[in-house]
């Protein structure tokens, strides 16, 4: 199997833009299979503006246009009346049928246990027989989860929507409702840094998700906006997961059979961990292959073969391997203090293809811990550094003159290692 930076290397060849052979880069690269995703998976970040077409448009079309039918989930809600009235609108503005199951703990006058039951109910189940699509709302993935998938086993309305999977329908969710896609998520870890020193508890920070895109898969949301790079890593490291998608806000990512296309306001983080190696102890890893997938980049997981929008690819890649390269971002960050902070690694990334330096350094690491913290830091002067590396398999395109989006970026090097930060990090400045 070949990476993403040589098979895109390849088709160049074929079309004459590069010169030189590829038949040899992918030599070390391990082999494994990737299990195609039943039926159509659309894992939105969150946050996905009402007008965003894009997104919204092209869901109703995946379902079926005039014809898709689609039932709304939002048990992950607190207010779940107000957002699946809200879901349910969207669609049919659209031009979709679509209705409001009343599946949700949170609603006025119910219960988990009573959200439970209507789980169960055969007129419920017949509805979702009877759609093409199913949406999950945002909110709480813990509720979805409690709800259809107590203690792992499957409610009958979980076996329905499987059932709608099985047959070629579409599963989407926002947020809350993308989480749930993979076969572990993340249920409630808001602290990146406190993840990766490994404070991942069942039941707790992590959960089992309802596994629509399978168990090769991790999806995670809210993904540069939250600067969730860090978390994503750990949990894939701890349960063996070699490859991970965070979709950022007000973007949808398109999963069918093994190609992911990206689809909205931002894009999505690709991680792949098939030629990493990891050492014992806090998240010490070298060689993950990380790349950025923008509006209208597609991925292909079976061949792992990435293809950049055909503006992008036709105004030619960035020459940062040449003699002559004029890098444009200006501004440069000799390091990123808080590389999980908000889009700081995009920042980052587009820096490393687009700036003078084959390398940009970055630390994740907390301050200090908030006073209602659930866990206590188990090592207060422990922090990481993040490396990224451009090497001779990273490609990437800009945008320039074309739209407001980012780059595209594939195949950057990623090593990340734990350090020791002092505390307390600063004292007052006193003149000499």
């Amino acid at each position: 199997m070949k990476s993403v930076s040589t098979l895109l290397l390849c088709a160049a060849l074929s079309s004459g833009q590069f010169p030189g052979s590829c038949a040899h880069a992918a030599d070390a690269l391990p082999s494994q299979a990737f299990q195609p995703v039943a039926g159509t998976v659309v894992p939105m970040g969150g946050s996905v503006r009402n007008d965003n077409e894009a997104v919204r448009q092209r869901l109703v079309q995946l379902a079926g246009g005039p014809a898709a039918r689609f039932v709304v989930i939002p048990s992950a809600s607190s207010q779940p009346e107000t957002s699946g009235a809200e879901a349910v609108e969207q669609l049919r503005r659209r031009g979709a049928q679509a209705e409001l199951l009343k599946i949700a703990p949170c609603w006025a006058g119910e219960t988990l246990e009573s959200a439970r039951r209507a789980a169960a109910d055969p007129a419920i189940v017949a509805r979702i027989g009877a759609a093409t699509g199913v949406f999950f709302t945002g909110g709480e993935q813990g509720r979805t989860a409690d709800v259809l998938n107590p203690d792992g086993k499957a409610s009958p309305v979980l076996q329905a929507v499987r059932e709608l999977q099985a047959r070629g329908g579409v599963i989407a969710g926002s947020s809350a409702g993308a989480a749930i896609m993979s076969s572990t998520m993340f249920r409630d870890a808001m602290n990146s840094v406190q993840v990766m020193k490994g404070v991942m508890r069942d039941g707790k920070e992590i959960d089992r998700g309802l596994g629509f895109v399978g168990e090769q898969l991790f999806i995670d949301q809210h993904f540069l906006k939250r600067g969730r790079v860090g978390r994503m890593l750990a949990l894939m490291l701890a349960k063996g997961y070699k490859v991970g998608l965070g979709v950022d806000e007000n973007t949808a990512a398109i999963i069918h059979g093994s190609e992911i296309e990206i689809v909205g306001g931002s894009g999505a983080l690709l991680l792949d961990l098939r030629r990493a190696t990891q050492e014992q102890g806090p998240v010490n890893v070298r060689n993950v292959r990380i790349s950025y997938l923008d509006n209208g980049d597609r991925y292909d997981l079976a061949r792992l073969q990435g293809q950049v929008l055909a503006a992008k690819q036709a105004r030619g890649e960035l020459k940062f391997r040449q003699p002559g390269f004029a890098p444009e971002l200006e501004f440069m960050r000799p390091a990123y203090t808080d590389i999980l902070g908000e889009n700081a690694i995009l920042r980052a990334l587009s820096q490393l293809v687009d700036g003078p330096r084959d390398h940009v350094r970055g630390i994740a690491f907390d301050l200090e811990q908030l006073p209602d913290a659930p866990v206590a830091d188990p090592a207060p002067e422990l922090g990481f550094e993040f490396m990224l590396r451009r090497d001779e398999h990273t490609h990437g395109w800009d945008s320039a003159g074309l739209d407001d989006k980012d780059y595209s970026i594939f195949d950057a090097r990623l090593d990340v290692r734990p350090v020791r930060l002092k505390t307390p990090f600063y004292q007052a400045w006193q003149e000499p």
